[in-house]
C-alpha cells in the first residue's frame, strides 16, 4: 500500500514549513507530497502567515525535490481556467522531472469564494467536466496540430497544446462521493479514484460503484488505483495520541472513529481493514506541519511494516 503525507496550509503554514515536510516524507520514503489548494483557513485560530497559492508551492518543492511524488487533493475548477492550468501542470511537470499528479475538483467552500471575489455558481460538475476534457486533450494534442473546444462554459480557438508535460501521462485524481456522475467521470479520465474523509462503511459500496462505471464504459477496473485520505494522529503512547489530537483540535476518540489514529497498532489495523476493501493508496493528512516527528513515527512503525 502506498502511504503519502496531504496537508492543509491555507489553516496557517509558509512555504518554508511546507518544503521542510516535503523534503522529510521524501527522506523518509514515502510515496508522495499532496496538499489542497484552498486559500482561507477553515474554522476559528490564527490565519497567518496567510495562504500560498497551491501551484506556485508545488512549483517551489519541485526543485527542492529529486524523488517524492507532488499534486493536489485537490485542485478547485472555481480557481483555475483549463487553458491556463493545462500549462502550469506542464511547467511543474517538467520543473520536477515527471512527477507531478493532478487532483481536480468543483470546489465546496462558498466563503472562501466570497473573500477572493471569485464566483461560486450553484451548478460546477459540469464545469469539472469540461475542465478535464480541455486538460487532457490539450495534453494529448499531435505536435503541429490545434485544440479547439466549444463547451458550455469554457470555448478555447486553435491552441497548440503547448507546453507539453515530461511524462506521457500526467495522473488525474478525481474524487468524490456522488453515486452515480462521479463514478463516470473517473472512468472516463482518472487514473486514481479518491475519497477523502468518507464514513468508513460506505468506502466499499462506492469502489464498487466506480468499478461498475468502468466496466460500462468498456474500461478495467483494474486500471484505476482506489485511495482515500484521512487525518492521521499517531503516538507512540496515548499520551502522544493526545498531544497531537490537542494540537489539531480534534479529540482522539473521534479521530479514531473517523480518521487513522491512535498507537501504531491500532493505525496498521486501520490499513488493514482498508487494504481487505480494495484501498491500496492512503493519504494521510498530516495538520500540523510543525511536528516533523509525527512523520518519524509513522515511518518507522507503520510504513515499514506495510506492504
Amino acid at each position: 500500500m502506498d502511504l503519502r503525507i496531504f496537508t492543509e496550509p491555507q489553516q496557517g503554514a509558509s512555504y518554508d514549513q511546507q518544503l521542510a515536510m516535503a523534503q522529510r516524507a521524501e527522506q523518509l520514503g514515502f510515496d508522495a507530497f499532496f496538499r489542497s489548494d484552498h486559500f482561507l483557513r477553515m474554522g476559528d485560530g490564527d490565519a497567518l502567515p496567510g495562504p500560498t497559492d497551491a501551484w506556485t508551492t508545488l512549483a517551489g518543492l519541485a526543485r527542492e525535490t529529486s524523488r517524492i511524488r507532488l499534486g493536489t487533493l485537490v485542485s478547485s475548477a472555481t480557481f483555475r481556467h483549463p487553458g491556463i492550468l493545462a500549462v502550469q501542470v506542464a511547467q511543474v511537470d517538467a520543473m520536477s522531472g515527471g512527477r507531478v499528479e493532478l487532483g481536480l475538483g468543483t470546489g465546496w467552500f462558498a466563503e472562501e469564494h466570497a473573500a477572493l471575489g471569485v464566483p461560486f455558481p450553484e451548478k460546477r460538475f459540469r464545469m469539472l467536466e469540461e475542465q478535464l476534457e480541455i486538460v487532457t486533450g490539450l495534453w494529448a494534442t499531435p505536435a503541429g496540430q490545434t485544440y479547439s473546444f466549444d463547451g458550455r462554459h469554457y470555448q478555447l480557438t486553435d491552441n497548440l497544446g503547448l507546453p507539453k508535460p515530461v511524462q506521457p501521462t500526467v495522473p488525474i485524481v478525481v474524487g468524490g462521493n456522488g453515486p452515480r456522475r462521479t463514478p463516470r467521470l473517473a472512468a472516463r479520465f482518472a487514473s486514481e479514484y479518491n475519497q477523502s474523509f468518507p464514513e468508513k462503511d460506505e468506502i466499499a459500496p462506492q469502489i464498487a460503484r466506480v468499478r461498475a462505471a468502468c466496466e460500462e464504459a468498456g474500461r478495467n477496473p483494474d486500471e484505476l488505483t482506489y485511495s482515500v485520505a484521512f487525518v492521521a494522529c499517531v503516538g507512540s503512547d496515548e499520551t502522544e495520541v493526545q498531544r497531537r489530537a490537542d494540537a489539531i483540535g480534534r479529540e482522539p476518540a473521534e479521530l479514531r472513529e473517523h480518521g487513522l489514529a491512535g498507537s501504531p497498532a491500532e493505525v496498521l489495523d486501520g490499513l488493514g481493514a482498508l487494504a481487505e476493501i480494495g484501498v491500496t493508496r492512503v493519504y494521510l493528512q498530516c495538520l500540523d506541519l510543525t511536528d516533523l516527528e509525527h512523520l518519524d513515527l509513522i515511518a518507522d512503525t507503520v510504513m515499514a511494516k506495510v506492504g
